[in-house]
């Protein structure tokens, strides 16, 4: 739980929290900056070591051969083929749509001076495609497609060498230019910094556990990172109008990724507090992964009853939920005065699982209460935007006076010199 004297009034916890989820990590940075050392001083010789190392792994080559990615999209069900290329299409279509929305500038801000932005797509991508308890077929989609309607040049995807083989086909639909069997902190470092056979990127994308997160977090700088995220984390906030055995499964729904995953009911009703508690401990006995929900539950998840609405917007945008639904009687209207989420879902019909798999909305989301001053992964995150500026003489007439008094105020003598050289010329050839 969060220190008490940051928290809003107006809170009762029928159910807190044993632990603290963003705290409970143990000592990584260590053994992180020691594998990003060795990765970059050894490229691809570290690198096999480390997957001996950690994934019990030997590798001849790293890289997933053109063959062997048609091999894995043969030995991919029909099935499960068709609900993966519609997930694809409906994150490729939201992704076209918000890019849509991000148009280039150019205007004349005073007479003579020109100014603007182009949208540029950047150059190369490492994509961390983790593998995780089960084949999340989902988490190469939402990472590689942006990337590829973006207009990125070059994605490269890794994945631990154990991996899932339907991992390598998802990779292949979704776009990857070139995939690695490569995990953990040494996928990140070689992605970083390069190896004999992976190229540097610019930007590193994709969740992972505490390491994978942690070495992002050192390689920070010379390449760009999305985003440091935690174990995942659903919040729900309703009041009289919600069902509990909805309420429950969603929230036990998110709570089988991981043993540290955070879950949390906020709510106006005390007796939907009740019910909600004594539905999960009923679902957990039929949940065939309550071996990974059930810790969670009892480790990090709670159940709050607020005094009020007000309290219940002040706690949920305290806690800044990475996924946060709402099942009240005027969802939309609560949905508006709300403002720190990862992503929202709006009434009971809007599940994080449609999201998480193939709805359209990206389930790279932030985490630890980072939803109080980021979103999500979107197809922004691949491009920048870059401005340019010129001038013709007019413009130079307009702003070289008050650069060169100010720079002269400042005691920048070269900066004034640079301001008034062109004034001073066009004064000449007049």
């Amino acid at each position: 739980m969060a220190n008490p004297s940051t928290l809003p009034t107006g809170l009762t916890w029928l159910k807190a929290p044993a632990r603290n989820s963003v705290t409970d990590t143990g000592s990584v940075e260590g053994l992180v900056q020691e594998i990003l050392a060795a990765v970059r001083d050894k490229g691809d010789a570290a690198v096999r070591d480390y997957a001996r190392r950690f994934d019990n792994a030997e590798l001849d080559s790293f890289e997933v051969s053109m063959d062997d990615r048609l091999a894995a999209l043969e030995e991919l069900a029909p099935q499960t083929r068709a609900d993966t290329e519609f997930a694809i299409a409906n994150v490729r279509k939201f992704a076209q749509a918000q890019l849509a929305t991000m148009l280039p500038l150019d205007m004349e801000t005073l007479p003579g001076v020109f100014m603007g932005h182009r949208v540029i797509p950047i150059e190369t991508v490492g994509c961390y495609v983790p593998g995780g308890r089960f084949p999340l077929l989902s988490a190469p989609i939402m990472t590689i497609v942006p990337a590829k309607v973006a207009g990125v040049d070059q994605v490269i995807a890794c994945l631990p060498p154990n991996a899932h083989r339907a991992m390598i086909a998802g990779c292949h639909l979704s776009g990857a230019d070139r995939i690695f069997r490569i995990g953990g902190a040494q996928a990140i470092a070689a992605m970083a910094y390069g190896t004999q056979t992976v190229p540097q990127v610019n930007k590193i994308v994709g969740p992972g556990n505490a390491f994978v997160n942690e070495a992002k977090r050192q390689v920070f700088g010379p390449v760009g990172i999305d985003q440091l995220a935690g174990p995942s984390e659903i919040f729900i906030l309703a009041d009289h109008t919600g069902d509990a055995a909805m309420i429950a499964t969603d929230l036990l729904a998110q709570a089988e990724h991981d043993v540290r995953t955070r879950v949390g009911l906020i709510t106006t009703e005390a007796a939907l507090a009740r019910a909600v508690l004594a539905e999960v401990e009923a679902q957990l006995a039929t949940l065939s992964t309550a071996h990974v929900a059930a810790p969670a539950w009892r480790d990090y998840g709670e159940i709050v009853v607020c005094d009020s609405e007000a309290a219940m917007i002040a706690y949920s945008d305290h806690i800044a939920a990475e996924h946060l639904q709402i099942h009240t009687a005027d969802p939309h209207g609560l949905a508006k005065r709300l403002r720190n989420y990862g992503s929202l879902f709006i009434g009971e019909l809007a599940s994080v699982v449609y999201s998480d798999k193939c709805s359209g909305t990206n389930h790279t989301l932030p985490t630890m209460a980072a939803g109080r001053y980021t979103g999500g992964l979107w197809v922004g995150a691949y491009v920048k935007i870059a401005t340019h500026q010129w001038l013709d003489e007019r413009g130079v007439q307009a702003v070289a006076p008050p650069a060169a008094r100010q720079s002269a105020s400042e005691g920048l003598e070269g900066h004034r010199r640079a301001a008034q050289l062109r004034l001073d010329r066009l004064q000449v050839r007049r």
